[in-house]
């Protein structure tokens, strides 16, 4: 078994990933971290307590979610945060009345990834969807954790392509989870820990379309995957030229199943002030990461179906 830890920040893709990862035949995970930032941290972390008491395995679900008190720099828009609410409140996730037997971790979630990684005998998978900003926190508290890290996989950063934050006094060059906390990149980026920066240069090849919500819904039977399709049903990109994609999905997957990616080691930064704060980009003065470049889009999606038909059926 592999010990894993896994942070996300609460939107619809960081819900699917808990709960494929709980899928995963030989993944132990060990703790689940929840940060406020692309959806609101209370209905996340009730959302993510309420899957796993409902799709976790006995003998492998993590014992705690913990609720982090990391605050933004540049917070996500509102209207892309409010789905969680509504994930929350699905019929699938509370038919025991609403009660959650998955406690909240006593500690916040810089403090508690702290210790899980210090109390696991082997070397631990880190896979974070959300801002890196926990991590941050946890190096400044205790440096030692890089001893017990195996592996970050990141989903944040663009090299290559355009990024997707429009907002004011922000050019544009970077991407969201690098934008929330520039100078939480940099504290990583200056760490030793071994990165694979899943970007939107990678994710921007597996869209979330119509053609993949009818395959969803035609196989609601399993209930995994009628909880998947319903939670993206609340997600749609209404701007022009906007399309949703599978970000952090592609970024669980990619941290067990390699054969999906293809990528290639670079030398990167991250800039942290001014109009291009949260921009990655690829120098020879950088620090060497993995950086994943394509994916097979067909394998992708063919192993969500896979995992999430081993979810428990009740």
């Amino acid at each position: 078994m592999r010990n894993f830890y896994f942070n996300h920040d609460g939107n619809v893709d960081d819900l699917v990933s808990l709960l494929l990862l709980l899928q995963m035949p030989d993944v132990n995970l060990l703790g689940v971290g929840v940060t406020d930032a692309d959806g609101y941290v209370d209905p996340a972390s009730s959302a993510s307590r309420k899957i796993i008491d409902r799709f976790g395995h006995a003998d492998r679900k993590p014992a705690d979610v913990a609720k982090s008190n990391s605050r933004a720099k540049h917070q996500f828009p509102d209207a892309w945060r409010l789905s969680v609410f509504s994930f929350d409140d699905f019929p699938l996730l509370n038919e025991n009345g609403g009660q959650i037997q998955t406690p909240l971790a006593e500690k916040p979630g810089h403090l508690d990834m702290i210790d899980k990684l210090q109390n696991s005998a082997k070397k631990v998978t880190l896979v974070m969807t959300g801002p890196l900003t926990d991590l941050a926190r946890a190096l400044k508290v205790d440096p030692t954790i890089t001893e017990k890290i195996d592996k970050l996989y990141w989903m944040g950063g663009v090299l290559g392509s355009q990024g997707n934050v429009a907002a004011p006094g922000a050019d544009d060059t970077m991407e969201w989870n690098a934008y929330w906390d520039a100078e939480a990149v940099k504290t990583v980026w200056d760490s030793n820990i071994e990165i694979v920066m899943v970007g939107l240069d990678s994710t921007n090849q597996v869209p979330l379309t119509s053609e993949l919500r009818l395959r969803w819904a035609a196989q609601r039977s399993y209930p995994a995957l009628d909880l998947i399709g319903q939670g993206y049903s609340l997600v749609h990109s209404f701007e022009a030229n906007s399309i949703y994609y599978l970000w952090d999905v592609l970024t669980t997957l990619s941290s067990r199943y390699p054969e999906l990616i293809e990528s290639k080691r670079v030398k990167t930064d991250v800039i942290t002030t001014g109009f291009s704060e949260g921009r990655t980009f690829q120098t020879d003065k950088g620090r060497e990461i993995t950086f994943v470049t394509s994916v097979d889009a067909a394998a992708f999606y063919d192993k969500i179906d896979e995992l999430a038909k081993l979810a428990p059926s009740k």
